[in-house]
């Protein structure tokens, strides 16, 4: 069993079913798990912010960071893979919480939210399920060989979805 880690602003996709991908500490960041049941391809992205226009230098060396243009990226690895809009892509998102903004002056994690839904809905995809919001942080960890999808929250313990 092979675990591959995803950083801020980064991501991974396998077919590789002994493989494990995990990102840890998602707080206002999200967690993008995309999951074909059908070619058992497999991948996670960690988005920090929701537009690259903030950043233009900084998307065009670490897009990931983005929701729009780490998005369109994640998804063609996923294709390079094998996987076709097609076949049943199953989409879980992790995070956006509220984390040192408790007045809600800033609402990274909403903001964040509503920017991948919109991309995702652009290519004609949607999350099957939500892991977000609230005032703490999620480590999530997908299996590839079988498209589980565990979350860790210090404190809360940890869970499927």
């Amino acid at each position: 069993m092979s675990i591959v880690y995803v950083g801020i602003g980064e991501w991974a996709a396998s077919s590789d079913p002994n493989t494990k991908i995990r990102t840890l500490g998602l707080g206002s960041c999200i967690g993008v798990v995309a999951y074909c049941s059908i070619s058992n391809i497999g991948g996670l992205l960690h988005i920090a912010l929701p537009d690259s226009q903030i950043n233009t230098q900084r998307a065009a060396t670490k897009p990931g960071v983005f929701a729009d243009t780490g998005i369109p990226l994640f998804l063609k690895d996923l294709q390079e893979l094998g996987v076709s809009y097609q076949q049943r892509l199953v989409i879980k998102l992790i995070g956006g919480a509220t984390i040192m903004d408790a007045n809600q002056v800033f609402n990274i994690g909403k903001r964040n939210l509503l920017a991948v839904k919109k991309i995702l809905w652009a290519n004609q995809l949607g999350a099957i399920v939500e892991e977000v919001g609230g005032q703490f942080s999620r480590s999530v960890e997908l299996d590839v060989g079988t498209g589980i999808t565990r979350i860790n929250s210090p404190g809360r313990g940890s869970w499927e979805i």
